[in-house]
């Protein structure tokens, strides 16, 4: 269980550290992916050690690849968006959609 732990605490701080430090839109929603497939594998890890007579894990893992999905459909419209109206996607155009 040690390792699937470490793996995800892996994962999950690298997709922290791409989200802190990148500008791009594409590269924080990649991030942002790490961080959901961390939680992943925590969720799965700890029915199969923890609890292993349900589908608890499985299914909040489930779960979040569906909210993943739709994480993925959204952001990819306002990366669009934001290539659509100022020939670039780097987040510090953001702050403009607000008007």
């Amino acid at each position: 269980m040690f390792y699937y732990l470490s793996l995800a605490a892996l994962l999950f701080s690298i997709g922290v550290f791409g989200v802190i430090t990148r500008r791009n839109a594409i590269g924080i929603l990649m991030s942002l992916e790490l961080m959901f497939n961390a939680a992943n594998i925590n969720f799965v890890a700890f029915n199969r050690y923890i609890v292993s007579d349900g589908p608890i894990g499985q299914m909040f893992a489930i779960f979040i690849v569906v909210v993943a999905a739709a994480e993925a459909v959204v952001g990819l419209a306002i990366v669009l968006l934001l290539y659509r109206n100022w020939q670039g996607i780097k987040t510090d155009y953001i702050n403009i959609m607000k008007w």
